[in-house]
């Protein structure tokens, strides 16, 4: 019987979606396939736990609160090797630079970034920027990069299932799609990591980022007609800048 959760699919995670020198065997995780998505949130706790640490580092260094918010961001593009950043910049201008669905795939996976993709960066980081300033300042960055991190991340395992693949090649197709069992219980860890956390702001993060969540997914579904590689990236990134506007609307009430 194959079990839903094994502890081997954590390196697996880290090694998909980050940069970090971590062991995976190969050979299990590719047979582990979708059912190891659990641990994408996992991800984000390790990615969100970095950038909290320089972060606060930067603040004993008595940095100011913007250089503080940008070594943040600075830290968890490093860690990710841009990833989602490139997908996000990816479905910006295959979306919005094609007008039918082959078109804007083949735009999305050139390696080419045109104004859209350029933009789309800009105001993203711009936004996330704003967010984290709000936050620092506040006092409360570490807890609030740490759950934003997780829980952007413990939407992708829902898009997956929820979403066919758009296209017969690439990331998110090479890993598979995740039965529902696999979706529920990273959406659990990343809720369950927001209320340790934040605790009643856990429900306003938590709703926002669905709505988010679920806008991408139409918007994918209606432009493409499913997910890839570069729409989980975009989805991650949308999310955490929602949710970090949401940390800076919350505690500047």
């Amino acid at each position: 019987m194959t079990s839903f959760v094994t502890l081997s699919d954590v390196p697996a995670a880290i090694g998909l979606l980050t940069r970090l020198p971590v062991k995976v065997d190969a050979h299990l995780a590719q047979s582990r396939g979708a059912l190891s998505t659990w641990a994408y949130p996992l991800v984000g706790l390790v990615v969100g736990g970095l950038a909290a640490i320089v972060a606060t580092i930067a603040m004993w260094l008595s940095l100011p609160v913007p250089a503080v918010a940008l070594a943040a961001i600075g830290t968890q593009i490093v860690v990710t090797g841009a990833l989602h950043n490139d997908g996000l910049a990816d479905c910006a201008d295959g979306f919005w630079g094609g007008w039918d669905k082959e078109n804007r795939l083949r735009i999305m996976k050139d390696s080419a970034i045109g104004s859209y993709g350029v933009l789309a960066l800009l105001i993203v980081i711009g936004l996330n920027w704003a967010g984290l300033v709000a936050v620092v300042q506040a006092e409360t960055c570490a807890t609030w990069l740490i759950a934003t991190a997780v829980l952007s991340r413990a939407t992708l395992p829902a898009m997956m299932h929820a979403l066919p693949n758009a296209r017969r090649s690439g990331l998110s197709q090479s890993v598979g799609q995740p039965v529902a069992a696999t979706a529920l219980i990273a959406l659990g860890i990343g809720a369950l990591v927001c209320v340790i956390l934040l605790g009643l702001h856990a429900l306003p993060l938590i709703a926002v980022t669905a709505l988010v969540a679920i806008l991408c997914a139409v918007i994918a579904h209606r432009k493409i007609g499913g997910q890839t590689g570069d729409v989980l990236g975009a989805t991650q990134q949308l999310t955490e800048m929602a949710g970090l506007l949401t940390g800076a609307a919350l505690l500047a009430g």
